[in-house]
């Protein structure tokens, strides 16, 4: 599906930084970061590319964090602070 219809069905741009353990060191952590348009509050595409990345990747994830910002938005009103006449 295209990205601008994905954002008129309120999808946004979700950013993951997944921390995990490195198969041969597993003291060592590696980061990875994953972007996608994604549904907030739930991110039922981050939930699913996380159970894949649980089922087939070797690395044991240790943390995610997630952002999202909504990309698509109601137009802001702003007012002029000053009203100033030239002449």
């Amino acid at each position: 599906m295209g990205a601008l219809r994905l954002q008129l069905r309120d999808y946004r741009l979700t950013t993951a930084e997944i921390l995990y353990h490195l198969p041969d060191h597993p003291h060592l952590l590696q980061s990875f970061l994953w972007q996608e348009y994604d549904q907030a509050p739930d991110f039922p595409v981050l939930h699913k590319f996380l159970d894949f990345w649980s089922h087939n990747l070797d690395g044991k994830l240790h943390s995610v964090k997630v952002a999202g910002q909504q990309l698509i938005q109601a137009p802001e009103l702003r007012t002029a602070a000053a009203y100033l006449k030239l002449h």
